[in-house]
């Protein structure tokens, strides 16, 4: 038995890179039972035949795992964002801020298209928070090696709405790969979805890239419930005024002698990203209390 990294899932067959090479295989039935069936990041265990083709027999511990994108074991997960055809909306980013979090996964975003517009307004809004920002143009060429020191020796995945260019970065990153790209809509203002599977790509210096299917804003799932009282957790910039309210189970709300809400009105917490944990409070709070719980 032999151990590899699943790179790619494509029409039932798991491509596992090991020692000896690229191996395609197929995945025990037991694995649709028990719902772990792999994902691309998995580290698996696998026999092959005489063939060469392979079975996947177990699936390491994961670190992590995320539902869109359908990966695992990510050290970071980059949010391509845009200002510009198509723009982003910072509660994308911020709702994938907090599943970051929640998966103990390092958040980079990245404002691409800055050759059309700077992105000013999204880079204030994260570096204020306490996230890294990197600024780039797939069209130029600006800010990618920046992004690629960045990734050197980690894990990553690219997200971010469709047509924001994750893709033509990633084709910048790493021009043998190829991969197929499409101009976004003038009249709808947003991209074809050109990605159409996850596959990890190896960009050397133990970094591995996986770009991934774009999304809309209605598409996005959170990797696991959260309750409303640990969402507080997942805005690094609450945590010096989180402890320090009138009441110890202050939701940052409307309640008197808040120390968020004292820190939003001085300036401390940025307008948006509280506009935002709102609204995932609201989404929290609507969840059953045995949602929540892990299985």
């Amino acid at each position: 038995m032999s151990e590899g990294l699943i790179v790619k899932a494509l029409s039932g067959f798991y491509y596992v890179q090991t020692r000896e090479g690229l191996v395609a295989c197929k995945a025990r039935g037991r694995f649709r039972l028990d719902g772990t069936s792999p994902l691309v990041g998995d580290r698996v265990r696998l026999v092959t035949d005489r063939a060469g083709s392979g079975r996947i027999e177990t699936v390491c511990k994961r670190k992590n795992f995320f539902i869109r994108p359908a990966v695992a074991n990510i050290d970071t997960l980059v949010f391509i964002a845009a200002n510009v055809n198509p723009i982003t909306d910072p509660f994308l980013i911020d709702r994938v801020a907090v599943i970051a979090h929640e998966a103990d996964c390092e958040l980079l975003i990245c404002v691409n298209k800055i050759d059309l517009d700077k992105g000013d307004e999204l880079y204030g809004i994260f570096t204020a928070a306490g996230y890294r920002v990197i600024r780039t143009s797939a069209e130029t060429g600006e800010g990618v090696d920046e992004l690629r020191d960045a990734l050197r020796g980690k894990v990553c995945a690219f997200t971010g709405n469709s047509g924001v260019g994750k893709s033509s970065i990633l084709n910048v990153l790493l021009p043998e790969a190829s991969i197929p790209t499409d101009t976004v809509s003038e009249h709808l203002g947003r991209g074809k979805h050109t990605t159409r599977h996850v596959e990890l790509y190896p960009l050397g210096d133990g970094c591995y890239v996986a770009d991934t299917p774009g999304f809309a804003s209605f598409e996005i799932q959170m990797m696991k419930s959260i309750a409303k009282e640990d969402l507080q957790y997942d805005f690094p910039e609450f945590a010096p005024y989180i402890g320090r309210c009138r009441f110890a189970d202050c939701a940052h709300l409307k309640e008197p002698g808040c120390a968020v809400r004292a820190a939003l009105e001085r300036g401390e917490i940025g307008q948006s990203r509280y506009a935002s944990y709102e609204r995932l409070y609201e989404l929290t709070a609507k969840q059953k209390p045995w949602e929540t719980k892990e299985n």
